[in-house]
Formats: structure tokens, sequence, C-alpha cells
């Protein structure tokens, strides 16, 4: 391998040159061209490197980032992936990753490039999108890897930190109160009070509501199991994640609005289905159901619209009903089950978003009891 400058005349007389870099790799040779040196002697370095590892891919030989991102959405659509998910990944190839890296060849990606990427992309998008966009470009590396077309994967260690500044839901504001919930479950008409309820003692997701199945539902045993969603585009699918696949007791309230409302509903597949067996739309849902209960039920804001805006909330609910304290009407479960009951991949989203509302268990009165305990008072 060698480093050299390289001098020439244009047909308009002027006067160029360059650094190369030439080497070998495997028999055939290479030549790298720089306008810097010390970016030639920097490449020269790194090419050594990974030709005695033998993870070296010429440029020449590396497809673009947009020919590398095209193959990994048609490998991604074979594998059934859901269209919601599709179209995301579409938007982060389309919006944000080709307009910026497109041309680049995977060979001549660098971490630093990724890095300026990433940090550009947070200028003009929130954190959260720059982690997801990140994520795809990451897939797509490791897709040309796995079609042998670039050697390593120089995404792996660039990274986005999470935004822990996360908004804390507070009761009354993003999570309705018991009192609300009684209310607006009292005013719900009969054709949507079964799924209210269902909602807001299961803790179900709205896609998880509307793909429910009564063949997935116990009433015997009381027991409610996720084995399918319905996504935005009313297409049945498996849940979320395999966190989401899942068995949720169900009591006496929810067993028997089920159960008469099955007899209104003997033939349909689904438990919240159409007249015609079809997943209902998720905004026909919050405008049919949620939004009128809530008017009905006096739980409005000042302009006398409807104070919760989607069916999360009542997730929200169904969440603090597991944390709180029985002696408040709650469960008092530990974090691992609620982070079971709510379907979360991991521990780390259930405490996020709810870690706050899990008691203390340090107020005076317990301290004081457990002191007595130690030492036999």
């Amino acid at each position: 391998m060698s480093v050299r400058r390289r001098s020439w005349v244009t047909k308009a007389g002027q006067r160029r040159s360059a650094w190369l870099v030439d080497y070998a790799d495997r028999g055939a040779r290479h030549v790298a061209t720089f306008e810097r040196k010390r970016d030639a002697d920097a490449y020269d370095a790194e090419v050594r490197t990974q030709v005695r590892a033998g993870t070296h891919t010429p440029v020449s030989a590396s497809p673009t980032m947009a020919q590398a991102a095209q193959d990994w959405l048609t490998a991604v659509s074979l594998r059934g992936r859901e269209r919601a998910t599709l179209k995301g990944y579409r938007e982060h190839v389309e919006l944000h990753i080709v307009p910026v890296l497109g041309t680049i060849r995977l060979a001549a990606l660098t971490a630093p490039k990724l890095v300026a990427f990433c940090e550009a992309l947070q200028t003009r998008k929130s954190r959260a999108l720059a982690r997801k966009v990140l994520t795809s470009l990451k897939s797509i590396l490791r897709d040309a890897q796995r079609r042998g077309t670039v050697a390593q994967n120089v995404a792996t260690a660039v990274s986005i930190e999470p935004d822990r500044r996360r908004k804390q839901l507070r009761i009354g504001t993003d999570i309705p109160t018991p009192d609300e919930v009684r209310r607006i479950l009292a005013a719900a008409v009969p054709r949507w009070r079964p799924l209210l309820v269902t909602a807001v003692f299961s803790g179900l997701r709205a896609s998880e509501l509307r793909g429910l199945r009564w063949d997935d539902v116990d009433l015997r045993r009381g027991e409610l199991h996720v084995r399918q969603r319905a996504d935005r585009y009313n297409a049945i699918g498996k849940p979320k994640s395999r966190a989401g696949t899942r068995m949720l007791p169900i009591g006496p309230m929810v067993v028997n609005t089920l159960r008469q409302w099955k007899l209104v509903r003997p033939a349909s597949e689904l438990v919240f289905g159409t007249s015609s067996g079809r997943p209902m739309g998720h905004t026909n849902v919050v405008r049919s159901a949620l939004l009128p209960a809530q008017v009905a039920a006096g739980v409005v804001r000042t302009n006398g619209q409807a104070k919760y805006t989607g069916l999360h909330a009542l997730r929200h609910f169904y969440a603090s009903w597991c944390i709180n304290r029985k002696t408040d009407g709650g469960l008092e479960l530990p974090a691992k089950v609620v982070q079971s009951r709510l379907g979360h991949a991991s521990i780390v989203m259930t405490l996020d978003t709810y870690g706050h509302l899990f008691p203390s268990n340090d107020d005076g009165a317990e301290l004081a009891a457990a002191e007595r305990g130690l030492f036999g008072l």
C-alpha cells in the first residue's frame, strides 16, 4: 500500500493534483483519490487494518445508500411486516436518509459522517424521530452485510441517547380520575359501553381492542388473551412485540358485560367488529364511543370539548389502577407484573412512563412501623 501525489494538466491548461491511496486486497488492485494528504493517510491506515482483518469492501464495489435502502425495503416487505410499519420505514428512507446520504457508497460511509447526520437531524426534527431513523439506517447496513455488499456496519457504534426529560403523566390531566371513569362508563350508550369497560379494566391498546376475537376471551375463567391486533389500516396482524402476546385476568364487571354483549353479537368473530365482521376504524371508535361518553358525563374542558382525546387515556388509567395501593382502590402490583399486563417489551418503558406513580413507601407512619418491627418495640 502506498500514498502518493498525482499531478496533471487539464485540457484547459489548468494544473491539478490529488493524493492517491494505492493498495491491493485479495489479489485485486484498488485506488482511492483524496484532495488532502491527511485524508489519504487516514484512509490508508483504516484500509490497512481492514485488509488484515478481511473486512474491507472497496468503494467501487459498494452500492450507494439509496440502492441499499431500496434492497432493505424490499426484503422487509417480503417478511410480511405490517403496512403501517412499512410506511414508517419508507418515510425514514425517502424523507431523511436518501436526501442526505443517498449518493454515498456504503464503503465510503464512516461513523463520524453518521454522527454528523444524526446531529443535523436532531436540530431539524425530534430526538425520538432521529433515533428511529438511526435504527432504520443500522438495519439497512445489516442487510447490506448479509448481502455481502459491505464488510462492516459503521453505524453500530453510533447512538442517540433517549430524551429522559419525559413529561410526567398527571392524574386528572393525562390520566382520568376514578370518579371520571365511573361517570364516563355510566354515561356510555349500550352500543359502546362494553368496549369502554373492557378498555378501562384490561388496559388493551386500541389496536388490540379492535382486533380482539371471541376465541381469545374465556368468560368462564375470567381471562383475556392478546394474540392479534388491527393496525391503522384495519389489517389484522400480530401484536406489536413478543411481549404484546399475553394473558390478562378480567374481573366480574368485564365478564358480565362481555357475556351480555355476546348475546347481542353472537355471530361476530371479533368482539368489537363492525356489522360486517371487519375491524372498526380507530377514529370511528374515538369519535363515536370515547368523546360522546365524556361529554355526556361532563368530563370536559373549559370549552366544552371532551377532556381526553384518545383511547390511550384509558390505558393510562388501567396502568395507574394496577400501580395504586389497595387502600386507595388499586391493585398494588409489582412493576414487572404491570409491565406484563401492559405488554411492554421492556421494564424501562414501564418505569419511564409510570414510575412516578408507584408508591414511595417511605412515609412517616410506615417508617415508624418498620423501626418498631426491627427492634421489637
